[in-house]
C-alpha cells in the first residue's frame, strides 16, 4: 500500500508555524506507508535476532519473550508469555489486514474480473503445489517432519513487493500487479491451509459461540452499523472463542475483516452538491478580521462538514490505513525479532545439513514456488484462459515466479504451527531465511538484467505505481501505431526538433519532441536537451526561472527515473497526454509549474477546437476583434 501524491495546494493550507512540522509529518506517513522500508526494518529484525541467537546473550534473549504478563483476580489469572502475545495476538491483527486487503481485492480489485485474475490465481495454486511435492519428496518416509509440508507453500507479500519496489519503474507495472495478487491468493490458500491441519481437536461449544458470533457481525453488517468500535469489541470476543476453540486465533483476524463494512454510508452523489454548498457557507460566514475561536458559524459550518466528511470513508479502509503502519512497522518486525532466532550454538552442523527437512524447506521454496507458478501460468496462457499482463513477457514472469519464493514472515508462522520438535523448527527456519534471502538477490537481479536488456533495446516502461488513474493501453491503438511507423518515412531527428520548437504551446512540444525520439529512433539526449531549452525559454518568459535547477535536477539528475523515460509507453496509452503531464510535474512541485502546463494545455484543446470550426486563434481573440472593429 503506497501514499498516492499529494495535492499541490495542500502545502499552502498551513500557517508558517506549522508548515515545518506538517513537512516532518508528510515525510513520517510516507516512510511509513513504503513497502520497501518495511522489508527493510523487518530484514534488520531478523538480522538482529541471528546474530542475538549466537551470542551469550541469547539464553537472556529467550528468557525475556518467555516472561509470562497478564492479569490476576485473586485465584484466578490470565497470563500469557510475550512470545505467545506477538503469536496469537499481534499475528490475529496482520491477518486482519491481509483480510482487509483480500477483501478489497475481491470486491473492487484485482479478484473481481475471474478472467484477469484467472493468471495470478492459478499461479499462486501452482506455487503452492509445486512446493508441497518437493517437500514430500525428502520427507514422505519421516513421520516427525512429514506434517511440515506446508511451510514452503507461502510468500511474505510485504518482502516480495518490498524488493519489486527497489526496482522502481525499471519494471512494467504489469508485474507488480501480477505479483501482488498472487500474493493476495497465496495468503488465501495459506489461510485455508493453517485452518484445516495446524490447527487442535477443535471444541465444539467454542466453535459454535464463535459461530455465534461471527453471525453477530453479520447482522451488525446488515444493520448499516458503520461505527468501527462495535465491530473491534466483537472481534476481541471473537479471537478468544476461535482461541479456545482449537483453531489458530489469527483465523479471527481473517473473518472480522469480511464482517467490517467496506461501503460508505453517505450518499456520495448528495455529498458532493451538500459540500459544495456547506463551503460556500463557510466562505460567506468566514471574517478575517475575528480570530477564528470567536466565529462561531464559521466554526459550526466546518465541524458539520468535517464530521460527514470522516464517513466518506468505508469502515474497512479507514481501519486498513491505521493498521497499515503498525503491522508493518511494529508487529511484523517484533515477530522476526521474536520467530527469527536461529541458534548455531551446541548444534552439530553435520546433522543439520544432512536433515531433510532443511532440503524440503529450501528447495521447496526457492524452486518449488518458480517452476508452480511458470508451470500453471504458462499452460493457462497457451490454453488462451488468459494473457500475460500488458507490456510483461515470459522473463518477467520469470523473475516475479523468484520474488514468490520469499517466504520468510508467512513460513515461519507455518513452521511453528507444523512442528514440535525444537530442532526441527531451527532447521526448517534456517531453510526458509536462507531461500527467501537467496530467492529475493536472485529475483532482484534477474528483473534488473532483463529492465537493463529491454533499456538497451529502446523500450522504456513507466510503472503503474507512479501515475494516477493511467487507464489501461488501447492494444489496437499501439499496434496500429507501430504500422504506420514501419511504413512512413521518418525525418531526423534534428528537422522534426526544429519544427516543434517553432510552435509556442509547450506542452504539445514536449509531447512531440518525446513522440520523434522514442518513437522515432532519435537520441535520448537530444531530446533531453530540447525538451530542457524549451521549457527554459518558457520560464524565462514566466520569470519564473528560479525553477531552473529543480528542472535540471528532474531532467538530467534523475536519469534513470525522470520523466521522458517511459514517455512511448504513455503516449500510446488512453489519457497518455495528461499522464505526462503529471510526469514532469511530478518532482518539480511547484504550482506556477503545473498551472503552466495546464494552460498550455488548454490552449491546445482550445487550438484543436478552432481548428474543427475553421478558425484561428487571432480570430477567437477579443482583443483582435476589438481593434479590427475601430
Amino acid at each position: 500500500m503506497e501514499l498516492r501524491k499529494r495535492d499541490g495546494h495542500s502545502k499552502y493550507l498551513f500557517i508558517n508555524e506549522v508548515q515545518g512540522h506538517q513537512k516532518r509529518y508528510k515525510k513520517l506517513i510516507q516512510f511509513t506507508h513504503s513497502s520497501t522500508k518495511a522489508a527493510a526494518v523487518m530484514l534488520l529484525a531478523a538480522v538482529v535476532a541471528l546474530i542475538i541467537a549466537n551470542t551469550p546473550a541469547y539464553e537472556g534473549f529467550l528468557h525475556f519473550w518467555h516472561t509470562d504478563v497478564g492479569f490476576i483476580f485473586g485465584e484466578k489469572q490470565a497470563t500469557m508469555s510475550l512470545a505467545h502475545i506477538i503469536n496469537d495476538v499481534f499475528m490475529a491483527i496482520f491477518f486482519l489486514l491481509v483480510g482487509l486487503e483480500v477483501k478489497y481485492e475481491l470486491t473492487v480489485g484485482e479478484l473481481t474480473n475471474i478472467r484477469q485474475a484467472l493468471l495470478p490465481i492459478m499461479g499462486a495454486v501452482g506455487g503452492v503445489a509445486m512446493p508441497i511435492v518437493i517437500y514430500l519428496i525428502f520427507n514422505a518416509n519421516n513421520p516427525s517432519a512429514s506434517h511440515g509440508w506446508g511451510v514452503p507453500t507461502a510468500t511474505d507479500i510485504a518482502f516480495a513487493l518490498g524488493i519489486l519496489a527497489l526496482l522502481g519503474n525499471r519494471v512494467p507495472g504489469g508485474v507488480r500487479v501480477f505479483l501482488s495478487t498472487l500474493a493476495v491468493a497465496d495468503d488465501i490458500i495459506a489461510i485455508l491451509i493453517i485452518a484445516i491441519f495446524y490447527g487442535q481437536s477443535p471444541s465444539p461449544l467454542w466453535l459454535m459461540l464463535a459461530l455465534v458470533v461471527m453471525l453477530a457481525l453479520i447482522v451488525m453488517n446488515r444493520m448499516h452499523i458503520y461505527a468501527l468500535v462495535p465491530y473491534l469489541i466483537m472481534g476481541v470476543v471473537l479471537w478468544y472463542c476461535v482461541f479456545m476453540s482449537g483453531i489458530h486465533s489469527t483465523i479471527a483476524g481473517v473473518l472480522l475483516a469480511f464482517a467490517i463494512p467496506s461501503g460508505s454510508r453517505v450518499n456520495l452523489r448528495i455529498f458532493t452538491a451538500w459540500s459544495t454548498d456547506k463551503l460556500r457557507q463557510a466562505k460567506e460566514n468566514y471574517q478575517p478580521e475575528v480570530p477564528v475561536i470567536a466565529q462561531d458559524e464559521y466554526i459550526k459550518t466546518v465541524n458539520s462538514l468535517s464530521q460527514v466528511a470522516r464517513q466518506v470513508v468505508p469502515p474497512a479502509t479507514r481501519l486498513e490505513q491505521k493498521l497499515y503502519p503498525w503491522v508493518y512497522f511494529g508487529i511484523l518486525p517484533l515477530f522476526a525479532l521474536t520467530n527469527a532466532d536461529v541458534s548455531f550454538m551446541g548444534i552439530d552442523m553435520g546433522s543439520v545439513f544432512v536433515d531433510p527437512v532443511l532440503y524440503g524447506v529450501l528447495f521447496g521454496l526457492l524452486f518449488g514456488k518458480p517452476i508452480g507458478i511458470m508451470l500453471m501460468s504458462f499452460l493457462v496462457v497457451k490454453t488462451k484462459l488468459a494473457s500475460l499482463p500488458e507490456n510483461v513477457n515470459w522473463m518477467h514472469m520469470l523473475g516475479a515466479a523468484i520474488l514468490g519464493g520469499v517466504g520468510f514472515t508467512m513460513a515461519i508462522f507455518v513452521a511453528n504451527l507444523a512442528f514440535v520438535d525444537e530442532m526441527h523448527i531451527a532447521i526448517a527456519k534456517l531453510g526458509i531465511l536462507s531461500a527467501s534471502l537467496l530467492a529475493g538477490i536472485l529475483g532482484f537481479v534477474f528483473l534488473m538484467l532483463q529492465a537493463r536488456r529491454a533499456h538497451k533495446q529502446g523500450v522504456a516502461y513507466l510503472s503503474l505505481m507512479d501515475t494516477d488513474n493511467l487507464q489501461t493501453a488501447d492494444r489496437n491503438f499501439v499496434r496500429e501505431s507501430e504500422k504506420i511507423l514501419e511504413t512512413v518515412e521518418r525525418p531526423s531527428v534534428q528537422q522534426r526538433i526544429e519544427e516543434a520548437k517553432s510552435r509556442r504551446n509547450t506542452f504539445e512540444i514536449v509531447v512531440d519532441l518525446g513522440a520523434t525520439g522514442l518513437l522515432g529512433g532519435g537520441s535520448f539526449g537530444d531530446i533531453r536537451d530540447a525538451v530542457y531549452d524549451e521549457l527554459m525559454r518558457v520560464l524565462r518568459e514566466e520569470g519564473r526561472e528560479d525553477l531552473r535547477e529543480a528542472l535540471r535536477e528532474e531532467l538530467y539528475t534523475n536519469v534513470d527515473e525522470g520523466p521522458l523515460i517511459g514517455m512511448r509507453d504513455v503516449l500510446l496509452r488512453e489519457g497518455g497526454q495528461d499522464a505526462l503531464r503529471r510526469a514532469m510535474v511530478r518532482t518539480v512541485e511547484d504550482d506556477a509549474f503545473e498551472q503552466l502546463f495546464e494552460r498550455t494545455l488548454e490552449e491546445q484543446q482550445r487550438d484543436e477546437g478552432l481548428d474543427a470550426i475553421g478558425m484561428s486563434p487571432e480570430d477567437a481573440d477579443p482583443q483582435t476583434d476589438t481593434a479590427n472593429n475601430s
